[in-house]
């Protein structure tokens, strides 16, 4: 299974470090224009097999893994939210007159 992060990209700008290491950047060609994917798989071959497939030998023309350098499973996830504390009751002393 693959998901498609940056559909027709600017190679330059969207292809950054903060993408996952298991991302490829795709180049391909349709109606002889040369556009650029950014997508991420399991393996490689799952990539390629779905861009092969898409676009055939003719439209295909390459990829390579991406400047990307976050573990898959942290990548885009939202932050927990932060516990609320505990406060502690005051015990109530009885005043002495």
């Amino acid at each position: 299974m693959i998901s498609t992060l940056h559909e027709n990209c600017n190679p330059q700008e969207d292809n950054n470090t903060k993408l996952p290491y298991t991302s490829y950047l795709i180049w391909y060609k349709v109606e002889d224009q040369i556009r650029y994917d950014i997508a991420m798989g399991d393996k490689q071959v799952d990539v390629f097999d779905a861009y092969w497939d898409k676009y055939g030998k003719d439209g295909f023309i390459g990829m390579k893994q991406s400047e990307g350098r976050v573990q898959p499973n942290r990548w885009n996830v939202a932050p927990p939210p932060p516990k609320k504390r505990k406060r502690r009751k005051r015990k109530e002393e009885p005043e002495d007159e």
